[in-house]
């Protein structure tokens, strides 16, 4: 809708997981980095936990676009708040397309048989769970750490990528049999003002406009609200960025900020 006026070629603050409006900070590149390490050196288990909003997901996909489909198998679960059976069926899924019915016996023999495949076609099988601290199940849990069994005597057969909020943490704890399979692990936390100023300009220039649109007195008051949080920044830049073409303003100002926060009181 306000595109043109600001000359954008895109909306540059939608909250979609996009990877190529990924800014990569100095935790984000590092979280990116620890996941493809864990992967490449095939670790089992690697857990990134961060705040709401904070752009776990968007890393996520931002993985996925840099493993090769020629060497990489991958299951993406996005909703892992079911059953240990049904978690693992849909595992299955996501790897293979295959919708295994029958019961966990068959299924696990199901599995097995995936992972060899996988790997005689010299493919590296990558399971990853988003928003796992919603598995509420604590035999899914332990499902998952069973498939960390998988291996043979030199590497495991797949690597089991957890990404969630940090109450994850809280839940692992109490299961230590699970926690100290975990090789690695990465704590995403709120964007700082210099990194906001700049996750800011790096969406508006991928969205095609390079010049300054929000004052220094409105980067403050963005900062301010959004306490670095880039789901909270995007909702703010995007109704600014409305409120300011509505106006017909050269600039998103700190008046219309302020205007966007009274009308928006939850952020």
């Amino acid at each position: 809708m306000y595109e043109s006026y600001w000359g954008l070629l895109e909306s540059p603050f939608e909250n979609v997981p996009n990877p190529q409006f990924l800014y990569k900070s100095s935790q984000h590149k590092e979280a990116l980095y620890r996941l493809l390490y864990g992967i490449s050196r095939r670790k089992g288990c690697v857990m990134l936990t961060g705040e709401v909003g904070c752009g776990k997901t968007t890393i996520s996909r931002s993985l996925i676009s840099r493993l090769p489909q020629d060497n990489y198998e991958i299951a993406l679960v996005e909703n892992p708040k079911i059953s240990a059976t049904l978690l693992l069926g849909e595992i299955i899924y996501q790897l293979t397309g295959d919708n295994v019915k029958n019961g966990k016996v068959d299924l696990l023999h199901h599995f097995n048989r995936v992972l060899y495949q996988n790997m005689e076609a010299e493919k590296d099988s990558v399971i990853i769970i988003d928003e796992a601290q919603m598995i509420t199940d604590r035999q899914a849990f332990e499902e998952l750490r069973l498939l960390l069994n998988f291996q043979l005597n030199n590497r495991f057969l797949l690597t089991l990528i957890l990404v969630g909020q940090p109450e994850l943490n809280e839940t692992l704890k109490k299961i230590p049999q699970f926690e100290q399979r975990i090789a690695l692990k990465y704590h995403l936390s709120s964007l700082s003002y210099e990194e906001m100023v700049k996750y800011i300009h790096y969406r508006l220039k991928k969205a095609g406009l390079s010049r300054t649109v929000f004052t220094s007195e409105a980067l403050e008051l963005i900062f301010k609200y959004s306490e670095g949080i880039p789901r909270k920044i995007n909702n703010i830049c995007d109704m600014g960025l409305l409120v300011g073409w509505s106006m017909k303003s050269e600039y998103v100002s700190e008046q219309i900020i302020d205007n966007v926060l009274k009308e928006k009181s939850q952020w």
